[in-house]
């Protein structure tokens, strides 16, 4: 079996796992990251980093140019987008592109949305959250207006 197909079969597991854990505990297993960035393999076609790779998680070849994207995930437990937030985005490292990956309770990709570097630093750059300002992170409906979106799941 392929390196991959391991892989793809652990985090099939794993979800297994963290569904249960949610449905124990009302809080999203950490591995919502991992999830994500194989989740935007899987369905996008994107080709993962080694693991550290500096400022980037995948890249993906686009009219014979190599891009580099980072990842974020995010679970939505029904749908729910209200304040939830991204991770920080490392404004600091090379990168082309931003991809977010939103996951139901149970861990499957429902939305991938993808904002431009430029669109993403300047919505960095707008004064007036914390949060935003000094640890890189969007909200998931901040991040839905200055993006387009990627894919969605089939209803």
């Amino acid at each position: 079996m392929e390196d991959s197909e391991q892989v793809l079969e652990i985090l099939a597991e794993a979800k297994i796992i963290a569904q249960r854990y949610y449905a124990l505990t009302k809080k999203p297993l950490g591995i919502t990251g991992e999830v994500a960035e194989y989740e935007a393999a899987r369905i996008l076609g994107i080709t993962l980093t080694p693991a550290r790779q500096n400022g980037y998680d995948a890249t993906e070849l686009v009219n014979g140019i190599v891009r580099t994207l980072q990842i974020k995930g995010r679970c939505l437990p029904n749908g729910c987008t209200s304040g939830q937030q991204l991770g920080s985005i490392r404004q600091d490292k090379e990168w082309d592109a931003v991809i977010m990956v939103l996951l139901d309770s149970t861990f499957n990709a429902v939305e991938i949305w993808q904002a431009e570097r430029a669109d993403v630093l300047a919505a960095l750059a707008v004064p007036g959250s914390k949060g935003r300002n000094e640890r890189g992170a969007l909200g998931v409906a901040k991040f839905k207006s200055i993006g387009q979106l990627r894919w969605s799941s089939p209803a």
